[in-house]
């Protein structure tokens, strides 16, 4: 039995969050409740927007994740888990203010890059401008071998943002067809692999055809991650 209690600070998107928690709960190798990972969703579709933040001087985010983040110790939470990848560019802030583990999700996406077989070396990486501008998978895993292609600002204006934001208005199935052309792109590109690194992105993605190349679910990712943290804490216990 689980002797971990997730916190899930959530809310951007919504619908991300949402589909977290089915992964969450359908890759746990459980065949009944009790071995399902307890966890606590702390969904705030009101955090201010992350990317306009950094790209446009609008307002700070951070209060209302330190707020989520107080919730969900109050909660029980022993540790916390972010499916929003924008969000850990305050990661080290979050990660100062308490004293639980909060997983990362970049670490997180180049382990689902192992598992699946891809190689530190080019990648693919769609995200929001935000989490491109803030570099948060270029610097983090450079040091270990891994080289980020990104789509062209064209891409970003034509492809990516407009599809992130249809998956935000509830209308993945439309939003297939701009982020499908985008990884493509990247892949055309020379990267072997897509990192979707957008947890609206998957949703997009997963409306339409299996794309020919591996792509890196972050969603999917940041759940199997928390599935092995809480192993390791029953196998150390």
């Amino acid at each position: 039995m689980s002797q971990t209690i997730l916190g899930v600070l959530g809310g951007m998107g919504p619908l991300a969050s949402a589909q977290f928690m089915l992964r969450l709960t359908l890759l746990t190798p459980a065949t009944r409740d009790q071995d399902h990972i307890p966890a606590i969703l702390w969904s705030d579709p009101r955090v201010p927007d992350r990317t306009a933040a950094r790209l446009q001087g609008g307002e700070d985010p951070l209060p209302a994740l330190l707020r989520g983040l107080r919730g969900l110790e109050a909660a029980g939470a022993t540790a916390i888990a972010i499916p929003c990848n924008t969000a850990h560019g305050w990661y080290d802030a979050l990660q100062a203010a308490t004293p639980l583990p909060i997983l990362h999700i970049v670490d997180a996406a180049e382990a689902e890059l192992l598992r699946l077989g891809v190689k530190p070396g080019p990648i693919g990486l769609m995200g929001t401008a935000g989490t491109l501008a803030m570099r948060l998978y270029q610097d983090r895993l450079a040091p270990r071998g891994w080289t980020c292609l990104t789509p062209t600002e064209a891409e970003m204006a034509a492809l990516v943002t407009p599809g992130i934001a249809r998956v935000k208005a509830n209308d993945p199935a439309s939003a297939y067809p701009p982020l499908a052309e985008a990884a493509r792109a990247l892949a055309a590109r020379g990267a072997t692999a897509v990192v979707l690194g957008c947890t609206e992105i998957p949703l997009g993605i997963a409306a339409g055809p299996a794309l020919p190349f591996p792509v890196c679910d972050t969603i999917d990712a940041l759940a199997r991650a928390v599935i092995l943290a809480d192993r390791t804490v029953l196998t150390e216990a």
